[in-house]
């Protein structure tokens, strides 16, 4: 017997993806180095990618990592040319957490008005942590911007450190109520999985907390998990997105990853496309 034919999915709806490229840095030690060899460093570069994946929307955010800085809040710019000449793109802007970049955020705070804006992205990659005095004023500043503009506070994580969520999800439990929060990486990695799949997620969501979170990065087993815990606990079906955060992703792995989790119904129609529109908007 022939098995039915797997329906296609609708044109992904990606959350998370970067623009601009890094100049060559020394991490941990090594030689200087170039590993975002697929940053769009143009937005006709950003543009055709999305043609050649077929990409029906995203959110942009200025790439980032190395520790200057003006380098994602210089690339703001690029995110907004972005947002501006696509329709397909919405734009995220890069704040910091930190005191020394408080200038820097007047700035970029300044532009949240602009065409096609729908989030705030902040990491701790660059230093800062959610409990460090230093970093309170301008937290403060981020969470309470956005939820007087209507957009998303857009955090990563990753294992351990200041980038845990353990501690991320403290911005969960003081913001959440009245900002929207979207925590990258599924928590980040193994341990983050373990947490947040594991309740944590769950728990903030039957709460009433504005969280979501994507895929992006997720360790193979999680997405299909993560689907299983959906089912029993009957939540978070509408707080799962599908990212790639190109260019430190790759899309042909990320899609693959959760479509095989979220088969071709329903579930798959939100992950790669609903859940999309309902927290950034349909363009």
């Amino acid at each position: 017997m022939t098995p039915p034919a797997r329906r296609a999915l609708a044109a992904p709806h990606d959350a998370h993806r970067h623009i601009g490229e890094l100049p060559a840095y020394p991490f941990y030690g090594g030689p200087a180095v170039r590993p975002d060899t697929t940053a769009a460093a143009t937005v006709a570069d950003f543009r055709r990618s999305l043609d050649v994946q077929g990409v029906e929307r995203t959110l942009v955010l200025p790439n980032y990592g190395v520790p200057d800085p003006d380098v994602a809040f210089d690339l703001n710019a690029l995110a907004l040319e972005a947002a501006a000449a696509d329709a397909r793109v919405s734009c995220g802007l890069w704040v910091s957490p930190k005191a020394s970049d408080a200038a820097r955020n007047d700035t970029a705070l300044g532009l949240v008005t602009e065409h096609g804006v729908r989030a705030l992205k902040t990491s701790f990659l660059l230093g800062g942590g959610v409990d460090d005095p230093d970093c309170a004023e301008q937290l403060e500043r981020i969470f309470t911007t956005a939820a007087a503009h209507d957009l998303v506070v857009h955090v990563h994580t990753s294992p351990g450190a200041a980038s845990d969520v353990d501690r991320v999800g403290e911005l969960v439990e003081t913001y959440g109520d009245a900002t929207r929060i979207h925590l990258v990486h599924l928590g980040g990695g193994m341990s983050g999985h373990l947490k947040l799949i594991g309740g944590r997620f769950f728990d903030w969501v039957e709460a009433g907390k504005q969280v979501w979170t994507d895929t992006s990065w997720a360790v193979g087993f999680a997405p299909g998990w993560l689907v299983a815990e959906i089912e029993r606990r009957g939540v978070g079906h509408d707080r799962v997105l599908f990212a790639t955060d190109v260019p430190w992703g790759d899309f042909a792995g990320e899609h693959a990853r959760l479509a095989a989790a979220a088969g071709d119904g329903e579930l798959a129609r939100a992950f790669f496309a609903d859940n999309f529109t309902a927290l950034y908007g349909s363009g």
